[in-house]
């Protein structure tokens, strides 16, 4: 192989590698905009600081719900906690990004039922999905 042709499959290499960071920021930055505007999840899955504001410091890590159902009624499988959704919680180590993905897109965990109340069942697009797995894997 002449250096002209090393030098050459190099700079491909480099171009397809630099293609796929690009990509992968655009997943990421994405997948953040769905998870932190559009499903708004900071706001069960992460603990309120005294004020009420979400506590930065352990962003989605799972949190005790300030929510219930109303007064006097009774909803089945309300849950009274929401999840860590940072790839060092017990989701990830349960389920796999791909199974996350799969709930996002199906609304059905990896055993075929739906979350239970208040989570919503989401129906994303896979690209949405794989969006935000991306950006939670970003995550402490």
């Amino acid at each position: 192989m002449s250096l002209r042709t090393l030098t050459a499959a190099t700079a491909a290499a480099m171009l397809a590698s630099l293609a796929a960071a690009q990509d992968n920021r655009a997943a990421v930055e994405r997948g953040k905009y769905l998870v932190e505007n559009a499903g708004l999840c900071q706001h069960c899955h992460t603990p309120k600081l005294e004020n009420g504001e979400p506590d930065r410091s352990k962003w989605l890590k799972g949190a005790v719900l300030d929510v219930g159902p109303l007064p006097g009624k009774t909803i089945a499988n309300w849950h009274k906690t929401a999840q860590d959704l940072t790839p060092s919680g017990t989701l990830w180590k349960k389920w796999g990004p791909e199974a996350i993905v799969n709930f996002l897109v199906t609304g059905k965990n990896p055993k075929g039922g739906a979350a239970g109340p208040p989570m919503p069942a989401y129906r994303l697009s896979k690209a949405d999905a794989v969006a935000v797995v991306e950006y939670l894997k970003t995550l402490p």
